[in-house]
């Protein structure tokens, strides 16, 4: 806001409160006079509105800063309760939730699942042997995988198509898994 936008306010907010309620209007003049007020208040809410950025914008950054020195801490703590929780369910496979008044770690235990891991050798098997349902322009994955069981081989563990018995070159068996969830109470 320029010098000349801060008299503009200047002279309308010196103006007496009832001469400010009744003013009006009547020609050309007082309209230009009264646009200019509105331009100088426009500038101003231009102005705040930028100063208040500014303002956001470093207290974003403090925020970034200030989370940044303490996330290797965080990190720290988490692991040391999933290390606690994982040597708990070790020991009890039942205590897949170990609850605190100050949060919780939850686990999650994943099933062996096959797993895509060569998109050419699937589509390959899946053209030679005629499964076309499961074919658009890739191996419609989510509907195979419902016909893929994983079976033990010569002692060995491979995945096999339940359709043809055959199996199933490009898959790889995703092992069980553990996950921790940690909730923090507020």
């Amino acid at each position: 806001m320029n010098e000349l936008q801060q008299a503009e306010l200047q002279e309308w907010e010196e103006q007496p409160a009832e001469e400010r309620q009744h003013f009006e209007i009547t020609n050309m003049e007082s309209l230009t006079w009264a646009f200019r007020k509105l331009a100088a208040y426009k500038a101003k809410e231009a102005e705040i509105a930028k100063i208040a950025q500014q303002e956001r914008q470093r207290i974003d950054d403090w925020e970034a800063e200030q989370k940044k020195s303490i996330q290797g801490d965080m990190e720290f703590f988490e692991s040391l309760i999933q290390r606690y929780h994982a040597k708990q369910l070790a020991e009890d496979p039942k205590a897949k939730t170990i609850s605190t008044p100050f949060g919780k770690s939850k686990s999650r235990t994943s099933k062996p699942a096959p797993e895509k891991q060569d998109e050419n050798k699937l589509l390959e098997y899946v053209v030679e042997n005629g499964l076309d349902e499961f074919v658009k322009k890739s191996v419609k994955w989510g509907e195979l995988k419902k016909n893929l069981k994983i079976a033990e081989v010569d002692g060995e563990s491979v995945v096999v198509d339940t359709s043809t018995g055959m199996y199933v070159p490009g898959v790889a068996i995703k092992p069980e898994q553990t996950s921790f969830t940690i909730e923090v109470s507020e």
